[in-house]
């Protein structure tokens, strides 16, 4: 009797178990994953475990600027944490396509009772009672005013907002990536500078000491050319500093420890192309369509657009099929069977105003959003007319840095043997090895700039991705075999 009062009970957990362990498409019924955009991101490793993001590349290879984007995406948190939110956001879609599907409860209970009663004399004991009583209860919403339709969009758009951002979240890391690379590369290139800057000011304090000491020239230029070797040895120091921590940022970028010992496939400079310039301008007009912040507050909006459907449909009544069946098994009285079948009809008369409160949040937070989205669009706007302002600035920057590195050194020459040849005085050495130095640099730093600037346009635009990284100077050439 008992295994026939458990017999369904027990048909239903096995079938549901069997179905957990032998079906996958039960993890995911409704493909919801299938909605959220790829990443780039791996589990971060344990420790004492391989690097999941090195496994395809060389231990003693030099890093590639695509390879240093790639590592940074696949270690940064902020995009783990946005694909995670993204998964996320799919699940919940999947949990708004649900409420399609009826619900189906199965619930028993089994008790053992003794009941006695007694009489003038006498003494009546029932026997022991043994009661099992399973059940199966069954509910499908048939019409709720469009309530579960709006929940659906605002789980779909939800799960666009999250796309998206994640979409703005790899631009932003591959970005700071590129930059940190050139970076790297500036700040190195800023210590031979500083070191030829160092040499010229000692030749200038030889030349100084040379002809103090057979009488040419007075004590004073000895002390001023020995000042401005000592300041040049000092600028190196802090050069090699600057440069120290460039290296330490690029391995923080890229997930790595500060302290790792990275070596860094220098970039080819490519001169600016005023043509691939103008072609560029072309792709401005386009940014507000190609821009994934913007597209999430677009996204955004359509999800407050369908939550405010969902407010007013809470106050909506709504119809419902419902049945259960049941079976009341023991070993005393007879067994038996109930089932119900019919509508269900739910009528919200009032509730304390709560629904028209959540109705006015819902369509404030729509223009809330609107707002936010205006204030974005004109930002993006800002934004790529800024960054074209500055790569322009920047290409022509890079032309005049050169002239003047030119004629800077041409002048320290001429300056340097007039001093030697006894026609010159220091005053006019020590200036033009001064113009030679912050030349120098201006020719390094501009070069990067350009490159860098290039970057921050892309990313303004929108179109800031592995393809658009191969058109950086330095990156396509570095890294073969991956076009």
């Amino acid at each position: 009797m008992i295994f026939r009062a458990a017999k369904p009970l027990l048909f239903c957990g096995l079938m549901v178990q069997s179905s957990a362990f032998g079906a996958q498409w039960l993890e995911d019924p409704f493909d919801t994953i299938g909605g959220v955009g790829t990443s780039s991101a791996k589990p971060k490793p344990y420790p004492g475990e391989a690097d999941p993001c090195l496994a395809q590349r060389k231990p003693d290879a030099p890093w590639s600027l695509l390879e240093i984007i790639d590592q940074a995406l696949c270690h940064n948190p902020q995009t783990r944490k946005a694909w995670a939110n993204a998964r996320l956001q799919a699940a919940q879609v999947g949990s708004a396509e649900a409420a399609y599907l009826p619900s189906l409860t199965v619930s028993g209970s089994g008790t053992r009772s003794l009941n006695s009663a007694s009489s003038v004399g006498t003494n009546l004991v029932s026997p022991i009672q043994t009661r099992f009583t399973p059940s199966i209860a069954f509910n499908y919403l048939l019409f709720d005013f469009g309530g579960r339709s709006a929940k659906l969009e605002n789980a779909r758009q939800a799960l666009n907002v999250a796309n998206w951002t994640h979409s703005a979240s790899l631009q932003s890391t591959m970005f700071a990536a590129i930059q940190a690379y050139y970076q790297l590369f500036a700040a190195q290139s800023s210590v031979e500078a500083a070191r030829e800057t160092e040499v010229s000011t000692a030749k200038a304090l030889e030349a100084a000491r040379f002809r103090y000491q057979v009488g040419a020239a007075a004590l004073a230029d000895s002390l001023q050319a020995q000042t401005a070797h000592s300041q040049a040895k000092l600028s190196l120091r802090q050069a090699e500093g600057l440069a120290r921590n460039a290296l330490g940022t690029l391995a923080n970028t890229m997930g790595l420890m500060p302290d790792a010992r990275l070596q860094v496939a220098p970039p080819k400079f490519v001169e600016p192309d005023a043509d691939r310039e103008e072609d560029v301008r072309k792709l401005i007009e386009d940014a507000r369509s190609a821009r994934p912040d913007l597209a999430a507050a677009e996204a955004q909006i359509r999800a407050d657009l369908a939550n405010v459907q969902s407010a007013r449909s809470a106050g909506q009544p709504t119809l419902s099929l419902v049945g259960s069946t049941g079976f009341n098994v023991s070993d005393v009285f007879r067994d038996s069977h109930n089932w119900s079948v019919g509508v269900q009809l739910n009528i919200p008369l009032f509730t304390g105003f709560s629904n028209t409160y959540q109705i006015r949040a819902a369509e404030e937070q729509v223009a809330v959003d609107e707002a936010a989205r205006d204030l974005l669009e004109q930002s993006v706007g800002l934004a790529v007319w800024s960054s074209l302002s500055d790569l322009n600035t920047a290409k022509e920057t890079v032309n005049n840095s050169e002239d003047l590195f030119a004629s800077a050194s041409q002048n320290e020459k001429v300056a340097f043997g007039r001093y030697q040849a006894g026609a010159g005085n220091i005053i006019d050495l020590l200036n033009a090895q001064a113009s030679l130095a912050s030349a120098r640099y201006q020719r390094i730093q501009s070069r990067f700039n350009w490159s860098i600037a290039r970057a921050k346009l892309a990313q303004a635009m929108g179109r800031l991705g592995l393809d658009a990284a191969r058109e950086i100077p330095g990156s396509s050439s570095i890294h073969k075999g991956l076009d």
